[in-house]
């Protein structure tokens, strides 16, 4: 059965126009026309949890604020279809997993499923990421344009299945992928466009001091000592075990305390295994608080990360990492793992430093626990270097200038970077 929603966004074009600039806006406002009567369809995995969907719960509703007619539906899939796909998406980051036969055959067979119960109806087709990449079986019926949004590191993907999702990748117009490492040889365009952030979603927005001391008391924690902060869906990739032990470096020489927050996603069957990992490490100690965060908490993580003295991204492997977005848009100083997209948004002792192991990321931190003025000086950097290139109104006219592109001619071997 299929499902579509058309969200309302409490924001309105306008409110943008302070922190970008009305130009922004108009010029956004002029390449929507060029897409009047168009519809946008856009599928994924899940509404809910996970970076793609808050990215799409946000995007969507200023895409239809622009004119732009974009629909979001999502596909459906038990526990073992998102098992299976949780390992490719492993996979395609570069890690070892044991896949089996009956793993691709599952994936067709859920497919095909798909095919038949999805209504297609769009003149643009966006699909994002390897759960849904197989529905483009659809467009030698059908026709129009196809483009395949991937947001994982694929730069050093398992060959296997790499090459089983990549027979798809092929029948599309054009792939998308967050930074530029992560191109592969493809005979599609390829667009390089980084995700971004709202900053007028409550996740984002300016909050009083009484907001944050209201979540800091609801989860019990204190702001009399150092906080270092770590948000993310509860992912060995994102690696909470190495931030405990980071921590645990750096509270020899510093008195601080360890927030782990994050919730969990409908399409990673592996997220509740990790939390309770996560838990049993901390052992009890009453500095670090591993907090499970549900849906739509959005003003409590915006508030956790506002009350944080230093916010760390430890990641093993990385699309782009929003969080670290989030992050500097607060002037917060972060460190993070030289992974994925992340380089992007942390130039290192410019707008944050970048790390490479447990022992570099407890330096980091003890660097910049005990040297708050540099500490404030990288998170300013960061915030502007957000407002420049990863805001959401960055995004969307870098989508709207891609679905004219797809439309136009071009070598089939173009790499371009929007």
């Amino acid at each position: 059965m299929q499902s579509e929603i058309r969200l309302k966004s409490k924001p309105r074009l306008e409110d943008y126009e302070p922190i970008v600039s009305k130009s922004c806006i108009e010029e956004l406002r002029a390449l929507a026309r060029k897409l009047s009567g168009k519809v946008v369809q856009i599928i994924n995995s899940t509404f809910i949890g996970g970076g793609v969907s808050e990215i799409l719960g946000h995007m969507v509703p200023l895409f239809n604020q622009l004119g732009v007619d974009a629909r979001w539906d999502v596909i459906r899939g038990d526990e073992t279809f998102f098992e299976v796909t949780k390992k490719f998406h492993n996979a395609l980051h570069g890690e070892k997993e044991k896949i089996s036969p009956q793993d691709f055959a599952l994936f067709r067979e859920v497919t095909k499923q798909h095919l038949e119960e999805l209504s297609f109806y769009g003149d643009i087709f966006f699909i994002q990421d390897p759960q849904p990449v197989g529905l483009v079986a659809k467009k030698k019926e059908v026709g129009r344009n196809w483009v395949w949004r991937c947001h994982i590191d694929i730069s050093k993907p398992d060959k296997r299945v790499w090459n089983f999702i990549r027979q798809f990748v092929l029948d599309y117009d054009a792939a998308v992928f967050s930074a530029p490492n992560f191109a592969q040889r493809l005979p599609v365009r390829q667009f390089m466009i980084t995700p971004s952030i709202d900053p007028l979603s409550d996740k984002n927005r300016e909050i009083d001091q009484n907001t944050v001391d209201s979540v800091l008391t609801k989860y019990g924690l204190t702001s009399n000592k150092p906080m270092v902060v770590q948000i993310s869906r509860f992912d060995r990739l994102k690696d909470p075990l190495g931030v405990l032990e980071a921590f645990e470096i750096v509270k020899k020489a510093v008195d601080c305390q360890l927030v782990l927050a994050g919730g969990t996603a409908a399409d990673d069957p592996e997220s509740e295994e990790v939390l309770e990992e996560v838990r049993r490490r901390a052992n009890g100690n009453r500095d670090i608080h591993v907090l499970l965060v549900p849906p739509e908490s959005d003003l409590e993580i915006n508030a956790l990360q506002r009350a944080a003295t230093v916010i760390i991204q430890k990641s093993l492997k990385e699309g782009f990492g929003l969080t670290i977005s989030e992050a500097l848009w607060k002037g917060k100083p972060v460190v993070a793992s030289a992974v994925g997209g992340i380089p992007l948004q942390v130039k290192n002792a410019l707008t944050g430093l970048l790390c490479y192991s447990v022992e570099g990321a407890a330096y980091h931190l003890k660097r910049l626990l005990t040297n708050p003025e540099y500490a404030s000086w990288l998170g300013q950097n960061g915030k502007e270097h957000v407002r420049q290139n990863f805001l959401v109104t960055n995004q969307i006219k870098d989508l709207l200038l891609m679905f004219l592109a797809i439309g136009l001619p071009g070598k089939s071997s173009d790499v371009v970077h929007l």
